[in-house]
């Protein structure tokens, strides 16, 4: 038995409707990230100078030395970038989640100061804007801790949202486990918030982004320009925006970095996004934290039964009936990589569905027979199953004249005797009529083509066997 941990469905074919305020029709959150004094120095303790996100073509560590130019790059950020934007939001009065590094806020009080009188959101970016992926597990929770506490210290409040950005494969579970956070997005996987569920605590994650952000301006293939910049964010405003219309509405998020849209060149196609946007009807800028109190409100969560995380006993006393008298492709179905994937309807039946394709063809006649005939005499001694009785009786089998009952048991009869196995059919898909001519059409067939439609119209039951129980 194997369990992949990926969700590869998520909200699967129909997304649900976030009921935005105001039926808003699309959800803007606008994010600056404060990195500058946070990030690979070697005054910070670091063992070499940074080398990522800066105007520096192909950057690369200089262990054990200062990097001079990259420093100054990051100092633009803090000393110019930050107050052109600062002057940019406040002047159109648009709400702004900080995702501020611990160390960096620390290291610039003014523009703290700044982001409190403006009334930004501030949660965390981690202790120090460094790479995560090698760190040992209790070394990252021990940062965590210490990105909260200095936060705390710094801003006058904890964190209440977290993005750690340079993350390790550890770090969304370590941030749900601490338990303080609304909400965490160190996650690309969705335009909506949704839930996880990591030990007891329900974690609500906000997807974040690396397409909408200017970091595109510092990595190839990227923009050069600020109206590529703007032309980008236009384009999936004006898409998401559409859905919104059509009954969809999304969220759509957009990553800021001091040093590289606060240059002069790169914030006018930042400048004529927002002014774009905000020429809209049913648009809401909100902070991370807005949306993340707007869904805890309209969508909390609710722990289900998940096919996934049953225990093999439970797995088959839950499916081992929906194949007919046939649990034991429920007991080798336990045994397939499921995953999220499967907490549905349709991963059921497709998990199901491959260990009947794959058995032999004794096993699967077995279940083929299995099956009763149609307004036979097992239904009329009422000793179907309580799937069956239901199944027949949606097209009206179990209130047939005698003439039709005589109808039946000839075709019965007749089929039974020509193929070896019962004539099966998704009553549910069909009318007494249409099941009259399938069953005409299929006595013409051959066993070979007349098999493998009853396969299929097996595996077509247990669909609706499965569709009935609500998954």
């Amino acid at each position: 038995m194997t369990r992949y941990p990926r969700d590869l469905r998520g909200y699967g074919r129909t997304t649900p409707d976030p009921h935005w305020p105001g039926e808003a029709r699309v959800a803007i959150s606008m994010v600056l990230n404060f990195e500058e004094g946070g990030e690979n120095n070697v005054l910070h303790g670091d063992a070499a100078s940074e080398a990522f996100l800066s105007d520096i073509a192909g950057a690369a560590q200089w262990p054990g030395q200062r990097h001079w130019n990259m420093e100054s790059i990051y100092e633009y950020g803090a000393r110019a970038g930050f107050w052109r934007l600062h002057r940019l939001f406040t002047g159109l009065n648009v709400p702004l989640t900080i995702y501020g590094v611990a160390t960096a806020l620390a290291r610039a009080p003014e523009q703290v100061a700044a982001m409190k009188e403006a009334g930004w959101e501030i949660a965390s970016h981690g202790l120090k804007w460094v790479e995560h992926k090698d760190m040992a597990e209790d070394e990252e929770r021990r940062q965590i801790a210490e990105a909260i506490r200095l936060h705390t210290e710094v801003v006058g409040e904890r964190p209440r949202g977290w993005y750690t950005g340079r993350c390790s494969a550890n770090t969304v579970r370590l941030t749900a486990e601490e338990g303080g956070f609304d909400w965490i997005s160190d996650t690309y996987d969705d335009d909506l918030p949704y839930w996880l569920e990591v030990g007891a605590r329900d974690q609500l994650v906000i997807p974040y982004t690396l397409e909408a952000n200017d970091m595109r301006f510092a990595t190839a293939p990227g923009y050069i320009e600020g109206e590529q910049f703007f032309q980008y964010l236009k384009d999936s405003f004006d898409t998401l925006y559409a859905e919104g219309l059509d009954g969809a509405p999304k969220m759509f998020s957009v990553g800021l970095h001091n040093r590289l849209i606060g240059r002069p060149g790169k914030v006018a196609g930042l400048k004529r996004f927002l002014d774009y946007a905000l020429s809209h009807e049913g648009v809401w800028f909100a902070t991370r934290g807005e949306i993340a109190a707007h869904w805890a409100a309209t969508h909390p969560h609710t722990r289900r039964e998940r096919p996934s995380q049953m225990s093999r006993e439970r797995f088959v006393e839950a499916f081992g009936g929906i194949y007919e008298h046939s649990p034991w492709i429920a007991q080798r179905a336990f045994d397939l990589e499921l995953g999220p994937a499967h907490d549905c309807l349709e991963g059921v039946a497709s998990a199901l569905a491959r260990i009947f394709r794959s058995s032999s063809e004794a096993e699967r006649l077995g279940v083929l027979s299995a099956h009763p005939d149609l307004a036979g005499k097992l239904a009329q001694a009422k000793r179907l199953t309580a799937e069956s009785t239901s199944e027949q009786a949606s097209a009206g089998l179990d209130a047939l004249t005698d003439e039709e009952r005589a109808t039946f048991e000839g075709l019965n009869t007749a089929y039974t005797e020509k193929f070896g196995f019962p004539f099966i059919i998704a009553v549910k898909d069909n009318t007494k009529a249409s099941i009259l001519h399938a069953f005409r059409r299929r006595l013409d067939q051959d066993r070979e083509t007349e098999f493998r439609e009853a396969c299929k119209q097996v595996e077509r039951i247990a669909w609706h066997r499965l569709n009935a129980m609500d998954l």
